[in-house]
C-alpha cells in the first residue's frame, strides 16, 4: 500500500471510501483530507471498532482496489502467481 498515492488522489479516493463507509460524511472526508490515521480514528469513532480492527479494514479496502496495487503484482483474475 502507498499512502502517498492515496494522499495525491484524495479528491478522487474519497468517493471510493465513501461508498465502502456510509457512515462517513463529506464533511469527514473533508476533515480527513488524505491523512491515514484520522481515517483510522474516524471509523473507530463511527463504527465502534479497535484501531486495529479499523486499521485492518483499511488495509483490506486498499488491497482490493486495483489502482492501488503496483504494476508489477496485477494479473487478471484467475491468473496464477509467479
Amino acid at each position: 500500500m502507498n499512502w502517498d498515492q492515496v494522499q495525491g488522489n484524495w479528491k478522487q479516493f474519497k468517493g471510493k471510501v465513501r461508498t465502502q463507509w456510509g457512515k462517513l460524511t463529506d464533511n469527514d472526508l473533508e476533515q480527513i483530507a488524505g491523512r491515514q490515521q484520522q481515517l483510522v480514528g474516524k471509523l473507530q469513532e463511527l463504527y465502534g471498532i479497535e484501531r486495529a480492527e479499523a486499521e485492518r479494514q483499511l488495509t483490506q479496502f486498499l488491497d482490493s482496489l486495483p489502482e492501488m496495487t503496483p504494476e508489477r503484482e496485477r494479473r487478471p483474475v484467475g491468473a496464477a502467481k509467479l
